[in-house]
């Protein structure tokens, strides 16, 4: 009996643990997306790009950055929500006469399911600097004081 008890409490952290992992990064995507849309400048039309990506990060089901060289990022926003963006394995971006082209280009969200296309919205720079200095001072803060 005891022993049974212990099994579907066992259970029950497992369920628990598994369901904030699902749930979990929404407050933390909205953080994280503010912090960018502070370090982004005005929106441009197109950035280019010739098929390199040095890195993507996912902010949220209707947001990404996209770095194009290791001090050049870009913040796209979506149209609409992009299944299975905060949970894929890689991004694709759809990119003309080698521009990526706000309201014109998609995000290809590659994972066990086929491509699904996300349109681009809008297009802003990235402060990657500024962007490294939060991230730092953010590091420090979460950091114990030791006193």
């Amino acid at each position: 009996m005891k022993r049974m008890m212990l099994s579907c409490i066992a259970a029950a952290g497992v369920a628990l643990a598994l369901g904030a992992c699902a749930s979990g990064g929404g407050v933390e995507d909205n953080q994280k997306l503010t912090v960018y849309r502070a370090h982004a400048g005005q929106p441009v039309s197109a950035f280019r790009y010739l098929g390199r990506m040095d890195r993507w990060e996912s902010l949220g089901d209707s947001a990404l950055a996209v770095w194009t060289r290791p001090r050049e990022a870009w913040l796209l926003e979506l149209g609409a929500p992009c299944p299975g963006l905060n949970f894929a394995i890689a991004i694709g971006l759809t990119s003309h006469t080698g521009q990526v082209s706000a309201r014109f280009d998609d995000v290809l969200v590659q994972d066990a399911t086929p491509n699904l296309p996300c349109r681009i919205q809008t297009i802003r720079p990235l402060d990657v600097d500024a962007l490294r200095a939060a991230g730092q001072d953010r590091r420090t803060a979460d950091q114990p004081s030791g006193t």
